[in-house]
């Protein structure tokens, strides 16, 4: 019987010891599962994912590494190109004429001579598809009358950005300028390229290309050239909008990638990937989680529930008034957008005179009992300030109403 009882309580141990090896077996497995399961494997040296309209972001690695940016350089060239159409400085039918500098432009090209011209549309192309140093050069020269002089501006832009871990040296990204201090960083090339597709988004007509080409006119005559993006994701990717590839010995392989789906635009920033199928991978990973965890919230009916505002000493009694922006908010799970509330409230003692676009009240936004942000509100029109001719028409008006 005592052999019997051991042999019994030997078989209860093994079951009990095998119980607690089979528990201890599922919390390492829950606790490998739950560190190992961040938002994105990235393997570039820097990233970073924001969302257009917020400029949230969504996901960083070292966003704010200082690092060779090559190519993806020519985004703010492009920016300050598309400004100098907008103030008409410049249109897209102008001439172009290639300078001795231009021409010898290396690297990424589209072997531009020298004399040679080409319209401000078919350099767009040339830098926006092909990445060309030469046509980024020659833009330059167009807008600013020197490369250096350029540069400037793309600086001054980039302050104005807030763009804090970037100083530019040239407007191609080569990597000449390196030691003299030519960088930026992901979260940088961001902001610049949340300016160019959401202050210009006819970018995308350019950036998303997948070929076209080119003619060159030069005294040999006429030759066609042919223009593939470099952007290998504008062939497959559902929503793509752009934008820049970059790679260079020492930049190593990096890109910025924007695309825009259900009324939302993400921008993937790789910086400095190993190759260039991880530059595309990643960012591609980046996107697909942005898309897949995020949305936005966009507030498209609030002036129709503001009210006119008092004004004293005004040439008018009341002011219409219409909100400053279009409010949004990008929700990172899932949110019920039905429960979100809104605050209205008004300015007291509004007095004349009151411009156009002057401040007169704010909304505020809350969900789930927190604010998630807020909006001005504004005055629609210019009130004078009431003169003595103002108030005695008034007067007379209150007397007549009254009898």
């Amino acid at each position: 019987m005592k052999k019997i009882g051991f042999l019994l309580l030997f078989i209860f141990s093994c079951l009990y010891i095998a119980g607690l090896s089979h528990i201890a077996e599922k919390d390492v497995y829950a606790e490998t599962k739950a560190v190992s399961g961040g938002a994105v494997d990235v393997s570039a040296v820097s990233a970073v994912l924001i969302e257009g309209s917020t400029g949230e972001i969504l996901y960083e690695k070292d966003k704010d590494k200082e690092l060779v940016p090559a190519s993806i350089t020519k985004i703010m060239t492009l920016n300050l190109i598309f400004e100098a159409i907008d103030s008409k400085k410049i249109s897209l039918d102008d001439n172009v004429t290639v300078s001795e500098y231009a021409a010898s432009m290396g690297g990424s090209q589209v072997f531009l001579e020298p004399n040679e011209t080409q319209t401000v549309n078919d350099m767009i192309k040339c830098i926006s598809i092909a990445s060309a140093n030469d046509a980024a050069v020659s833009m330059a020269e167009k807008i600013a009358g020197s490369e250096e002089a350029f540069v400037k501006k793309m600086n001054e832009k980039a302050k104005s950005l807030g763009m804090e871990h970037t100083q530019f040296k040239n407007c191609t990204g080569l990597d000449d300028d390196i030691k003299s201090g030519h960088y930026s960083s992901a979260y940088d090339v961001a902001l610049m390229s949340r300016e160019l597709i959401t202050k210009h988004p006819e970018i995308s007509n350019y950036s998303t290309v997948w070929m076209d080409k080119i003619t060159h006119k030069t005294k040999k005559g006429d030759t066609e050239f042919g223009l593939t993006n470099t952007n290998k994701l504008v062939r497959f990717y559902d929503g793509i909008t752009g934008l820049k590839t970059g790679s260079t010995s020492k930049a190593k392989y990096c890109l910025s990638a924007t695309a825009r789906r259900n009324d939302m635009d993400l921008i993937a920033v790789i910086m400095a990937a190993p190759d260039h199928k991880k530059r595309f991978s990643e960012a591609q990973s980046l996107l697909d989680y942005g898309f897949a965890n995020c949305s936005v919230y966009k507030d498209l009916d609030i002036a129709g529930a503001l009210e006119d505002v008092p004004v004293q000493g005004g040439t008018k009694t009341t002011v219409p008034t219409a909100p400053s922006t279009i409010f949004s908010h990008i929700f990172t799970s899932q949110a019920d957008t039905e429960t979100i509330t809104k605050k209205i409230t008004y300015s007291e003692d509004v007095k004349a005179p009151l411009a156009k676009g002057d401040v007169v009240g704010k909304v505020e936004y809350f969900y789930d009992n927190k604010c998630i942000g807020s909006i001005d509100i504004s005055a629609k029109e210019a009130v004078d300030e009431a003169g003595f001719q103002d108030y005695l028409i008034n007067a007379v008006r209150k007397l007549f109403h009254k009898l």
